[in-house]
């Protein structure tokens, strides 16, 4: 079964590509979350200029607790200022289907 967590942010500063390089580039929370146990699949899709939501996979319910500590932590320190978040939820698949393409 797969848990996935969803957060809904504002970009408050600078551009949605920009957020999603500091977050996939070097020591970015992509990095975190693969070093994280449990860690499935990350994406994050642009909605409009203004709104970003990330979409995390993990295999347990506390993995994607644990996944929402550290992301608040590493946009606390690495994006003070740039992206607020408007929402996060967390909810258990009761399906998945296909596959993750990178």
């Amino acid at each position: 079964m797969n848990h996935l967590r969803i957060a809904k942010y504002d970009v408050l500063k600078g551009t949605s590509k920009e957020v999603a390089e500091v977050a996939t580039g070097p020591g970015g929370i992509l990095d975190i979350y693969r070093s994280m146990p449990g860690f499935q699949a990350y994406s994050l899709l642009e909605i409009d200029a203004i709104t970003v939501i990330g979409i995390t996979a993990w295999e347990t319910h506390e993995e994607a607790e644990a996944a929402t500590r550290a992301a608040a932590e590493w946009v606390a320190t690495h994006l003070e200022g740039r992206i607020h978040r408007t929402s996060n939820e967390i909810g258990d698949a009761l399906f998945w289907e296909g596959t993750m393409k990178k």
